[in-house]
């Protein structure tokens, strides 16, 4: 179990050798070892790469990776989905989170006033079981709320048989490709927040001899180059803060998010911002919207956001947010180191 304190973000871990760079010292020091002139021996290395090279290239060998592969126990990963009648684009994404090899179960947050159907359940399970991968079963739950609240999605969930959690809406899809590398930067961090969609804020005195802070969306991210915080439409997270958001963070902000439908992202960053004093990862990932414009795209949304920010940050007594530069990319999948 990881313990949760300030400053309590993990070091990256540096990477072992790949096991191509291995085998390639290997040769080269045979190589500096052989006699020039014989010319057998000469031969069978020059058989030997060549089969090497062979193997390579035609994916009989590959470095060692978990990456797509199904993961060793206990490092498996559990997908909480936010949904809002649209049980199209809910099927869409379990049946794509299903496929991802480090999946251990799915979880649906359900706020709506009925209760999911039995042939919506049976459909999903049915769906996640179909495209599983390497024979796992997939488990399909419904956590059903009685409140209307954006809360629901941060609710403890008492069984979770993983520490990570992908939190994730139900209408942006990730590869897995991308879900499982942000995996591996999670699991070297575990205390933060490791996502695909960062956030900024800035302090803006105005004139005053009050400190204001204001929100900033994906192109002030990219305008100032720095990001502060991770949103949970798409990240990962430890599974205590989960309880930490349900039972011990101050319930006004709880009752605030409920009030005004919005912000619950930002106080989970802050939360999380809070406990380490360290800030979150972002992940660089295709995303995939396959649903209509949320909250986001309404007037004044950044003005509300705003205002969040600063409820948020005179009730924790000051901003804990931190910002970064760092963006943590798969160079497996790039053209450039």
């Amino acid at each position: 179990m990881v313990e949760l304190g300030r400053r309590g973000a993990a070091a990256m871990r540096t990477a072992s050798p790949s096991s191509s760079s291995f085998l390639g010292r290997r040769w080269s020091l045979r190589l500096r070892q052989l006699s020039v002139g014989s010319a057998k021996i000469r031969l069978l290395l020059c058989f030997c790469i060549a089969f090497y090279v062979i193997l390579l290239t035609a994916g009989l060998w590959q470095p060692s990776s978990h990456l797509g592969s199904t993961p060793p126990p206990g490092k498996c990963y559990t997908v909480v989905i936010n949904t809002w009648k649209r049980n199209d684009l809910l099927k869409q994404s379990v049946i794509h989170y299903a496929s991802c090899a480090g999946v251990d179960s799915i979880h649906i947050v359900w706020s709506e006033p009925n209760p999911p159907t039995n042939s919506l359940r049976d459909d999903l399970s049915q769906a996640a079981k179909s495209n599983s991968q390497g024979g796992r079963d997939v488990e399909v739950r419904f956590d059903v709320n009685l409140e209307d609240s954006l809360n629901n999605r941060f609710k403890e969930i008492k069984d979770l048989r993983t520490n990570a959690i992908f939190s994730i809406d139900d209408d942006v899809i990730f590869p897995c490709s991308s879900v499982e590398f942000a995996f591996t930067v999670w699991r070297s961090a575990p205390t933060t927040m490791v996502g695909f969609v960062p956030r900024v804020h800035w302090s803006d005195k105005s004139g005053t001899i009050i400190e204001n802070y204001r929100y900033g969306g994906w192109w002030s991210v990219w305008w100032m180059g720095s990001y502060s915080m991770i949103l949970s439409k798409a990240a990962f997270f430890h599974k205590q803060y989960l309880d930490l958001y349900t039972n011990h963070m101050p319930a006004f902000i709880r009752d605030y998010v409920t009030e005004n439908r919005n912000c619950e992202d930002i106080a989970m960053s802050l939360l999380v911002a809070n406990v380490t004093d360290a800030p979150p990862i972002w992940v660089k990932g295709r995303i995939f919207e396959i649903g209509s414009t949320g909250i986001s795209s309404l007037g004044g949304h950044s003005g509300r956001r705003s205002q969040c920010l600063n409820v948020f940050a005179e009730i924790y007594g000051g901003m804990p947010l931190v910002a970064s530069s760092v963006k943590a990319i798969d160079s497996r999948r790039s053209w450039f180191w």
